[in-house]
């Protein structure tokens, strides 16, 4: 298997499955497509080179969490860190809602679709409101590299339910059946 160096690039659009182009629109957030290396044997995807831009802050704490297909996790925020997911294998629907009193796209509510084969790397800005939702028929792995540790006795995320009314945006059900 012949492997690149990270060919991670700041992409300024995803390309939804449908072939819909959406503009990145929330201040800071950034997505990525680090590209994977196979052949029949197998794949290799990096997960962290701190010579790219994707990781030019620390990486002091790093987990892997997965969501089952059809369920859905949040809503959540985070007072003090950045959070860097990395799709490892399945589908995300990942809503943002930008509710920061000094940002200049508050009010701004934005959907990605990520998965291993696209577009599989986004930081979540400090202060925005993110939940996900596994739309397809497997498992959805995926890492979270947040730019702090996280404190078990004194978490910084703060929550709602999926339900809430404060966030204007809402999951659709079905997806993937």
């Amino acid at each position: 298997m012949a492997i690149d160096r990270d060919t991670s690039t700041q992409l300024p659009a995803v390309l939804r499955p449908n072939d819909e182009v959406v503009k990145v629109a929330i201040d800071g957030v950034r997505i990525h497509q680090q590209a994977i290396r196979g052949d029949e044997r197998g794949v290799l995807l990096e997960l962290v080179d701190t010579r790219t831009d994707f990781w030019d802050k620390p990486v002091p704490y790093m987990y892997m969490t997965t969501c089952r297909p059809g369920k859905a996790k949040g809503w959540g925020w985070h007072e003090s860190h950045e959070d860097r997911y990395t799709i490892l294998s399945g589908e995300m629907i990942l809503a943002l809602y930008d509710d920061r009193a000094d940002s200049p796209t508050r009010g701004v509510v934005q959907e990605f679709y990520l998965s291993r084969e696209g577009v599989n790397r986004i930081i979540i800005p400090i202060g925005v409101w993110h939940a996900h939702m596994n739309p397809g028929l497997v498992d959805l792995m995926f890492t979270n590299a947040p730019t702090e540790a996280f404190i078990h006795g004194n978490p910084d995320k703060r929550t709602l339910p999926l339900d809430t009314d404060l966030i204007p945006y809402k999951f659709k059900t079905g997806l993937g059946r």
